[in-house]
């Protein structure tokens, strides 16, 4: 689990001074980490455009023109829980269901897109790792 780094420092220096060891009066606070829209964390990979199955690129054109789509949750909010993607806000990530050819149900294989231009994340495995779209090849 991830603790923010204002909860960090702040649990530190309840530590410090329950415990009584020396607290620093002018350390620096713990760094913030950014993500632009194009960065990618180190758990997510990428994929050429052209190595995604038949049915991601069915998906992503369905996108485009959007929709109409085959689930109701298609297009809905995804929220990141897992924390794999770029820290961003609410409603910033819209997930979208690539069918599985023999799954009696929506499978695992999933579109992320983001609000950047081609900020698209595949996943194959239900949210337990991400590849970046790489639209150029």
């Amino acid at each position: 689990m991830r603790i923010p780094p204002r909860i960090a420092t702040g649990i530190a220096l309840a530590a410090a001074l329950l415990i009584g060891g020396p607290v620093a009066a002018n350390a620096a606070p713990a760094p913030v980490a950014t993500h632009s829209a194009t960065a990618t964390v180190a758990a997510v990979g990428d994929i050429c455009l052209s190595e995604l199955p038949n049915e991601a690129h069915e998906t992503l054109d369905l996108i485009e023109a959007g929709g109409p789509y085959p689930y109701p949750q298609d297009g809905t909010v995804f929220q990141n829980r897992e924390g794999l993607l770029p820290s961003q806000g609410s409603g910033y990530y819209h997930e979208y269901t690539v069918e599985t050819p023999g799954s009696d149900d929506r499978g695992a294989r999933r579109i992320v897109t983001g609000e950047a231009e081609q900020e698209d994340y595949y996943t194959a495995d239900h949210y337990e790792s991400f590849d970046l779209v790489d639209h150029g090849c």
